[in-house]
């Protein structure tokens, strides 16, 4: 393995440490926290974010899949609307694994900037993928999407359709994004819909 490889997984590892440490500590339903934790960590955080989300861009397109996998779940767990364009590129990328870790990772971050690439990846050889840029589309909630999504209700896998009949009645009918993050409703009418 190449140094800059060996590098890189450590710098994934330690991220997502440092980012499972943070959510722990930052998310609002636990109340042991103290406002001095809060503080540091959050202090951390915007002194290192522009270089991690930069090391984690690079690693989008690593020779290992697991770390570019890990890369795009990282630069989702910081939320990094500015990856947005390097992981809609890598929806690209040769490994179906890869391509649906980045779909599940756009949805995650919720940028429409994100909207296109994925209606592209909902026509995806790969189930997986295809079931997973739905999903994400219907995360991000942008009614440009809603197109692809009825044409992907007639695919042939029932998966699909029923990720696709969920994403639409996520968007709904107010023709633009809903704000993220939101619940994931999946109506039993439309699990009924698509069986």
């Amino acid at each position: 393995m190449s140094p800059l490889a060996v590098f890189v997984r450590t710098l994934l590892k330690s991220s997502a440490i440092f980012i499972g440490a943070t959510a722990i500590l930052l998310h609002p339903s636990l109340e042991w926290r103290s406002s001095a934790q809060r503080g540091v960590l959050v202090g951390a955080q915007q002194s290192g974010t522009e270089a991690a989300v930069d090391a984690l861009i690079g690693a989008l397109k690593d020779s290992d899949a697991g770390v570019r996998r890990e890369a795009a779940r990282a630069l989702a767990q910081m939320n990094s609307r500015r990856a947005v364009p390097a992981l809609a590129g890598a929806l690209s990328d040769a490994d179906p694994q890869i391509r649906a870790a980045v779909a599940a990772a756009l949805g995650e971050i919720g940028d429409t900037a994100a909207t296109d690439a994925l209606v592209a990846a909902v026509k995806d050889k790969v189930v997986d993928v295809r079931k997973r840029a739905i999903s994400a589309l219907g995360e991000i909630g942008d009614a440009k999407a809603l197109d692809a999504l009825t044409q992907a209700l007639k695919d042939e896998d029932a998966g699909v359709r029923r990720a696709a009949a969920s994403a639409i009645a996520e968007i709904g009918g107010d023709g633009g994004p809903h704000p993220h993050p939101h619940p994931h409703p999946r109506p039993a009418a439309v699990r009924m819909v698509v069986r």
